[in-house]
């Protein structure tokens, strides 16, 4: 549909102002004053975050760089590794001291997050009723720091505090550019079900581990609040600091081992049949396996030695993941990108979930996903895109995915879709998950609505959704405003407040309000400007209305900081002058929170039909709207929304038909 701004001047309209009272179609809730009210921004734009969404011209963010030697023991699911952390504090502060991040204590029955979990049943998160004696055990504990003009090594007692861990330093990190490194020693047993992010599927040709969360992480320290310390729950995600990562991973060598990044010595840890296949995919549009299914018990299929180390980088990115099974069938193809660069799609899962109809077109989908959004909004920036067959629906990280093996089908393209489409949220544009779970769920929920329209001619596309139907659960009594925090929603309103609503609202803005001609290119700019950086969601909406021209508070209100309702009506059809021949008067109410604009298709008693399209300014200061349209018989019917794009509540009162008291 065309844009609504484009129709503004041809609606002959005119609106009266009521005080919030009776309406012929019910009392009317709408305050327009609450919706377009000018104070909606917390604060002005500085030097840091500029009021046009833009990063501001000082705007800093700190460094971190990881050098990780990891094993893998398979007989105890046990991880043991050293970890090297290159901290850079470019802030304008001193820091005397660093917080770190430890996920893997979650999974200790005296965590805050088990205290969270249902007595007596199952959560995504974990299992009070079979809890897991998980968690970390950090040892050697070491801070390389400057101090008197030479480099000085010493020792620190951690302060471990549920999921957090604080490191005070002997000399406070300087601002502007001071570098201190932090080693240790870690190590954690893996758990069967690790919140739906981590875990060992068993399968009858092995586990397949799907390794996550699963070294100390440093927190982000940022111009909004600081350190961002909040306690990992299970229900909200990450937020995390950019860097390299250098990883060594020792295995058994009956194991594959896939992980973010770039396998730096594909020679040492493969046949020379798989390294040829290896180098045949990287230049193939068509999936090669490198491990085929009949290969998965033949002996000769992975070198003759006791354990080998796969060794992995990935360059600005802020994490690493990785999985490893004897069990792994391994195939892969070529990603083609914009630039001319390119890139593999890999995928690896067992026996089990092989065939056409299931993991057999992962990397087609990998494939399809990665160049997509490569081409609609910024190019894909690692070297390898894998998709993992495990015991988790779907998880993401930079370079690697975990998908559920049982997937097939359209599951499985949408799951794969998904995953990747992290990527881009929030793995390029850094947001704070843990704060703003919409910003990558939602954001990531809508390209892939997109993406299912493009792949292969619209295969597995959902088609349009219907508004109306959508408004009955989505404002519901028991739903919640997208705004807030993950560990703060009940765990039922997590997919729609997080994934659905914010993911429909940006769909509704681009094909029904602004139009994909003018939301497409705001969008792109939104990622390229915050491309590896930590965006609000003030960055965000300021940074789609200076890009559109649009002041789209009420929006932003309606349907992200507030959940309220839709609801349009046709209240009366009048005739100017009684007269049909001279045109009709059409008066519809506001009666709820929410405004939009709308769309009124009319009938008349030939069957001529006609639409008028009215901007939202029409309920900028009125509950009730009346416009003329130049018909020149008498009307049959009227209907608010015909196509069902908008979230009306109550599409009932949408309608009027001549049968009624016009």
């Amino acid at each position: 549909m065309r844009r609504f701004q484009r129709f503004a001047s041809l609606v002959a309209f005119f609106c009266i102002g009521l005080a919030v009272g009776p309406s012929s179609v019910g009392q009317s809730k709408y305050d327009p004053h609450a919706l377009f009210s000018p104070i909606f921004y917390s604060q002005s734009g500085n030097e840091y975050r500029s009021g046009n969404g833009e990063p501001g011209p000082a705007y800093w963010q700190n460094r971190a760089d990881y050098q990780i030697s990891a094993s893998l023991d398979d007989t105890k699911n046990q991880v043991k590794g050293s970890v090297t952390i290159t901290y850079t504090n470019k802030s304008p502060h001193s820091l005397p001291f660093l917080w770190f991040q430890l996920d893997q204590n979650l999974f200790n029955p005296d965590s805050r997050g088990f205290a969270k979990l249902p007595p007596t049943g199952r959560s995504r998160y974990g299992d009070a009723k079979n809890p897991f004696e998980g968690g970390f055990k950090i040892s050697n504990l070491k801070v390389i720091q400057t101090q008197g003009g030479k480099a000085t090594e010493y020792a620190v007692a951690p302060l471990v505090t549920d999921t957090r861990m604080q490191v005070k330093l002997e000399k406070a990190l300087q601002p502007r550019g001071e570098v201190v490194k932090v080693k240790m020693d870690f190590e954690y047993i893996v758990p069967d079900y690790g919140a739906d992010r981590t875990g060992v599927l068993k399968t009858p040709g092995g586990n397949i581990y799907a390794i996550a969360q699963w070294y100390p992480r440093i927190c982000v320290f940022d111009d909004v609040q600081g350190w961002n310390t909040q306690p990992y729950l299970g229900a909200s995600e990450f937020y995390l600091e950019y860097g390299d990562f250098e990883v060594s991973i020792t295995a058994p060598s009956s194991h594959i081992v896939v992980a973010s990044g770039e396998l730096l010595n594909p020679s040492e840890v493969l046949t020379a049949e798989q390294l040829k296949r290896y180098k045949a995919a990287q230049q193939s549009d068509a999936t090669v396996a490198i491990r085929a299914q009949n290969e998965l018990e033949d002996p000769a299929s992975r070198p003759n030695k006791p354990t080998l180390t796969w060794k992995y980088k990935i360059s600005n990115a802020r994490d690493f993941a990785w999985a490893s099974s004897k069990s792994f069938i391994w195939d892969a193809a070529r990603i083609n990108l914009p630039s001319g660069k390119k890139a593999m799609a890999q995928s690896v899962y067992p026996a089990g979930s092989a065939g056409r109809e299931a993991w057999g077109r992962s990397t087609e989908y990998a494939k399809a996903s990665i160049e997509n959004y490569s081409k609609r909004w910024l190019e894909y920036p690692y070297p390898a895109a894998v998709n993992v067959a495990s015991n988790i629906g779907g998880m993401e990280y930079p370079g690697i995915v975990f998908c559920g093996s049982n997937a097939k089908g359209e599951s499985l393209w949408g799951v794969t879709d998904h995953e990747l489409g992290h990527t881009w949220f929030p793995m390029i544009v850094g947001s704070n998950e843990r704060k703003y779970g919409w910003m990558d769920e939602g954001f990531n929920t809508f390209i892939n609505g997109i993406a299912s329209e493009d792949f292969n001619n619209g295969e597995f596309d959902g088609g349009v959704p219907d508004g109306h139907q959508i408004a009955k659960f989505m404002f519901s009594d028991q739903t919640e405003s997208v705004m807030n925090t993950p560990d703060g929603m009940k765990e039922f309103n997590i997919g729609l407040a997080l994934y659905f609503k914010p993911g429909y609202a940006l769909g509704l803005l681009r094909k029904h309000i602004v139009g994909p001609e003018r939301f497409d290119p705001a969008f792109r700019k939104y990622v390229s400007d915050w491309a590896y950086k930590h965006p609000t969601p003030w960055d965000f909406f300021r940074s789609m209305e200076n890009s559109l021209g649009e002041d789209l508070g009420w929006f932003w209100k309606g349907m992200f900081l507030e959940n309220w309702r839709l609801d349009q009506a046709v209240s009366k059809v009048e005739y100017v002058n009684g007269d049909p021949s001279k045109g009709a008067i059409i008066t519809i109410d506001n009666l709820e929170r929410m405004a939009m604009p709308v769309v009124v298709e009319y009938a008349t008693k030939s069957g001529v039909k006609a639409r008028k399209l009215l901007p939202v300014e029409v309920w900028q200061n009125n509950t009730s709207c009346k416009f003329r349209v130049n018909s020149t018989e008498e009307l049959s019917g009227v209907v608010i929304d015909p196509d069902k794009a908008f979230p009306d509540w109550n599409p009932a009162n949408n309608t009027w038909n001549s049968g009624k008291n016009p």
